[in-house]
């Protein structure tokens, strides 16, 4: 047999098993019945395969048109705590956004409220700290270490079952009015107040719960006039770079990132620091950069961005749009449009194992946007309807 000069034998065994290989993919797809798609909705959320039991309930779920109930089913697997959303949150948890990082009170405080059916925009502002239960006799819970996390780990606690929500005010000893959910959790504070100018917590908190990078959103249309004083207003020279550029960001990120200006990540220690009516004197630093910037002298903070092109990003009406710490800052946050997408967003790419390809991909997101922010912010619900959207035909 002779081959076309651009094609060899080797090419068209390949193509033609990956042909095979494809058509077998559609018609499984295609002709998938009740039982292929319970077992895929399992797979999907719980990571492993069902037992006999539970996936015969869950293929009568499908048959009687009650996807989303044998999703919940799937839920109630261990696996779906341990791995799935341990995997899913522990990513946000450090700068390098690697699921190769320990059990930490961040991670467990996500999945306890996943648990919990916690509201998911009291994230970024509750008084929340989830701990491993007493009764599994772990050394305490600690500002100044992660040893009751990694214990957790190395025992394989089950998280479904071990872990019990405390007042992160009554086991670190913050003032409750400066916790502000997981944003004051010990491993944020590590990744994300270390050294720096505290400017990394807001980028990273826009970066994972808003999925909107700052070269994104950024808008030079805004005012100058909380700029601080370390940002040149003419870097290189150049002053247009400034206006150009640097802008963008700051003219935002500055007044906002002044809500952690209380804040600070003591390495000595090993813990977090909060310092009421005193700033950090990060906030102060290489003022001689630009001496007539900004200069902090209290954690009030203002969204400008409620004007201009990022007023897109669906902020609440029944906010003022300003206030004073941490607390404030994420219930702003959390209550607009875009955090409500980015997480009916990172549910669907966990569970359909893609992200939002088509027209009815989007319109899906879009309707379980809408049904997440109208029902109390659940994330189960949104598992739940993402494995039913993507369990095939």
């Amino acid at each position: 047999m002779e081959f076309p000069r651009c094609m060899s034998s080797t090419t068209v065994r390949c193509c033609t098993t990956a042909a095979i290989a494809a058509s077998m993919l559609l018609a499984g797809t295609a002709w998938a019945g009740p039982r292929e798609q319970a077992k895929r909705i399992h797979d999907r959320i719980a990571g492993v395969p069902p037992d006999a039991a539970v996936l015969t309930a869950m293929e009568a779920d499908i048959a009687a048109g009650r996807a989303v109930d044998a999703a919940y089913r799937a839920m109630e697997h261990p696996a779906f705590y341990s791995v799935t959303l341990k995997n899913l949150a522990t990513p946000w948890t450090n700068r390098d956004r690697t699921v190769f990082a320990p059990l930490n009170d961040y991670t467990a405080t996500f999945i306890g409220m996943v648990r919990d059916d916690v509201p998911m925009n009291e994230l970024l502002s509750a008084d929340v700290l989830y701990v491993g239960r007493a009764s599994l006799g772990l050394p305490a819970a600690s500002p100044a270490s992660n040893d009751h996390f990694v214990e957790m780990e190395r025992r394989h606690v089950d998280l479904q079952a071990g872990l019990e929500r405390r007042a992160q005010s009554g086991v670190y000893g913050l003032p409750p009015e400066a916790t502000a959910g997981v944003t004051t959790t010990r491993a944020a504070a590590q990744a994300f107040f270390v050294a720096g100018t505290n400017r990394a917590m807001f980028r990273f908190t826009l970066l994972n719960h808003l999925c909107r990078d700052l070269e994104e959103i950024g808008d030079t249309s805004r005012p100058v006039d909380r700029i601080r004083q370390d940002v040149s207003r003419s870097p290189g020279g150049d002053s247009r770079l400034f206006l150009n550029n640097c802008v963008g960001c700051h003219a935002g990120m500055d007044p906002m990132a002044q809500a952690y200006a209380y804040y600070d990540y003591d390495e000595a220690q090993g813990r977090l620091v909060y310092s009421a009516g005193t700033v950090r004197p990060k906030y102060a630093s290489n003022a001689d950069t630009f001496r007539p910037g900004f200069v902090t002298r209290d954690d009030r903070w203002t969204n400008y961005w409620r004007q201009g092109q990022n007023a897109l990003l669906g902020w609440d009406a029944a906010l003022p749009g300003g206030g004073a710490g941490a607390k404030s800052l994420g219930a702003e946050l959390a209550k607009s449009d875009s955090f409500a997408s980015c997480q009916v967003e990172k549910v669907f790419r966990t569970v359909c194992l893609r992200p939002p390809l088509d027209a009815a991909d989007r319109a899906q997101v879009d309707t379980m946007a809408s049904a997440f922010r109208a029902g109390g912010y659940r994330l189960k619900r949104v598992f739940a309807e993402s494995a039913a959207y993507c369990m095939g035909q």
